[in-house]
């Protein structure tokens, strides 16, 4: 039996915070997603690029809640520049 890792909303935000971002502890997915984006825009997140196109990779895997903040506010953005 293989044992998968899900990438849920705690995945989601220590992998932001590891870029630099500040989001609080009980951070919902879309909140996570919302600073992330604030961040970038504002003085731009060195690896945020890469770190949404290897999540948006593994889906398969992505809580729906997760999929849904990075479609909604981190791929516009990263697609704009």
């Amino acid at each position: 039996m293989m044992i998968v890792e899900l990438i849920d909303g705690d995945d989601f935000r220590a992998r932001l915070v590891a870029l630099g971002v500040r989001i609080p502890e009980d951070a919902c997915p879309e909140t996570c997603a919302r600073m992330a984006r604030r961040k970038h825009v504002e003085v731009g997140v060195p690896g945020l690029e890469t770190l949404v196109c290897d999540l948006m990779e593994h889906t398969d895997v992505m809580l729906p809640s997760v999929r849904q903040a990075i479609e909604g506010f981190l791929l516009p953005e990263l697609r704009q520049r």
